[in-house]
């Protein structure tokens, strides 16, 4: 036992890359933890306990085989480690560092639940693939052989870019189409680059430029080329193109200046961290310098604009959420690190109306309202009775009516699905009630002959990991479907 290289959980005590002070990290938009060194990424990797039954594994939506690659980075083996990590997770370096574990992997962990707190999968995973990139193991794409096959994706978000990934390995002339100027989609301006530095993406972009993927940017389908022109073209189409309409709050004030959408905020400051010239933020628009914010909302989202607002160099920043922390749906570890640096949480707390004079007190009197935003007209909360899912349902308090200071609010509620059938002139194309677009579970099929839909299109707004699971799932039965040889070849 002595020579064991696991197990260690019981003698090692959980630790986690050094994070960058709070001071530090709010004058830029760096990653705040550091890279682990090779022998503490071996020493946490060894408390792994090779359960087994490991509910880290199930309880990933990749099923990614994560006692295994523990295992082999604890003996050092790193770039076999590597290999096993990349068979079933085409970007574990972006997974490593913005999925949230405690919520999937590292709450499941066996031995957080005897008490022992979890391995730290997420950043092992990173590390990994950190090193991977720095010793060159990671090349483009180089499939066996060519395929007489093609494979349009519309989208190039998670889920679209892992599908190219799995079809150009199998030998497939694939195609991405999308509608900005980079890849990525959310990962490139939705995410800021304190959670995901953007050369991270933009490498992964490369490889698979690299390997024989071609991307047409700036291209709008059902304007710069119909969607039928598509279907002759490929073999095969592929709707991966998330979800960007916004879910907005139909408040008084909502057209006063000062209230933004949280899309509109995080691709502005993104786009200004490229050194894109942005008149946006440049005149201030969407800019929180010298500014009181409050974001309205208690995702992942949401808490990406209080941080990039506190970065931003923002005079205060508040969140206004109307359920309680435990009940929020955002990453317990976000806001952690949103109140480290200086965040100010509202729990139960909703807007009534948005405000240019914070003596407004009645309602009544803000539908006429123009100018710039002062404040939040809100009222506290509290929790009522559950509803069909068991969620307490949030109720207002009467006589609790409070002002909000504020220079800038923005709109952090979530996404919906854009009217595909109309934007693709594709009445065929079917959706659900939501609008989500109607796909078979598994293989991603729709009810149009070739054509395919993957990630938050199909599932509603949902994390990456499932984009990535969804796009290398449908990519699969697409090999199967269209060249059942590379499909064997690939097993």
């Amino acid at each position: 036992m002595a020579k064991q290289p696991m197990l260690k959980f019981v003698s090692i005590e959980r630790d986690m890359p050094k994070k960058r002070s709070a001071t530090e990290r709010a004058e830029d938009f760096k990653e705040i933890y550091a890279e682990f060194a090779a022998e503490k990424a071996k020493e946490q990797a060894s408390r792994c306990s090779q359960c087994g039954v490991p509910y880290c594994q199930s309880h990933c939506p990749l099923h990614n085989n994560i006692p295994d690659w523990l295992h082999l980075t604890a003996e050092g083996r790193l770039q076999e480690a590597y290999e096993v990590s990349q068979a079933t997770n085409s970007f574990p370096e972006i997974c490593g560092r913005i999925c949230p574990q405690d919520r999937l992997c590292e709450g499941n962990c066996v031995i957080e639940q005897s008490g022992h707190e979890t391995v730290t999968i997420g950043a092992v995973e990173k590390y990994i693939t950190d090193t991977a990139w720095q010793e060159g193991w990671v090349q483009p794409l180089a499939p066996a052989r060519e395929l007489d096959k093609s494979v349009g994706i519309i989208g190039a978000g998670p889920g679209g870019l892992a599908a190219a990934d799995r079809l150009r390995r199998a030998g497939f002339k694939v195609t991405i189409y999308d509608r900005y100027d980079r890849a990525g989609g959310l990962l490139t301006y939705g995410i800021p680059g304190f959670k995901l530095e953007k050369d991270i993406v933009m490498r992964r972009n490369q490889q698979l430029v690299d390997g024989g993927v071609t991307l047409k940017l700036n291209c709008n389908i059902g304007e710069d080329i119909t969607f039928e022109d598509l279907r002759a073209q490929h073999d095969a189409v592929i709707v991966a193109t998330g979800v960007y309409k916004i879910r907005d709050l139909d408040v008084p004030g909502g057209a006063l200046s000062g209230v933004v959408q949280a899309l509109d905020f995080l691709a502005t400051s993104n786009r200004e961290n490229f050194g894109d010239d942005v008149p946006e933020f440049t005149s201030g628009a969407l800019n929180a310098a010298d500014k009181n914010v409050v974001v309205i909302g208690g995702g992942d989202t949401a808490m990406d604009c209080v941080r990039t607002a506190i970065r931003q160099g923002a005079t205060s920043v508040k969140c206004m959420y109307r359920r309680d922390r435990a009940n929020m749906p955002g990453s317990q570890r976000e806001v952690e690190n949103a109140e480290e640096e200086g965040v100010v949480f509202e729990w139960l707390s909703a807007p009534e109306a948005f405000v240019n004079d914070l003596k407004i007190q009645d309602v009544k009197t803000v539908a006429a309202q123009a100018g710039p935003v002062r404040g939040v007209l809100g009222h506290k909360m509290r929790l009522g009775a559950p509803d069909a899912t068991g969620r307490r349902m949030p109720e207002v308090i009467e006589g609790s009516r409070y002002v909000e200071k504020a220079d800038l609010v923005i709109k952090a509620l979530g996404f919906e699905p854009e009217d595909l059938p109309h934007l693709f002139d594709q009445p065929e194309l079917p959706v659900t009630r939501w609008g989500t677009v109607k796909a078979e579970f598994g293989s991603g099929k729709t009810a149009l002959p070739g054509v395919y839909a993957v990630g938050d299109i199909v599932r509603g707004a949902s994390l990456v990991v499932w984009a990535i699971k969804d796009g290398q799932d449908t990519a699969n039965a697409i090999i199967a479907e269209l060249q059942p040889s590379a499909a064997i070849a690939a097993e």
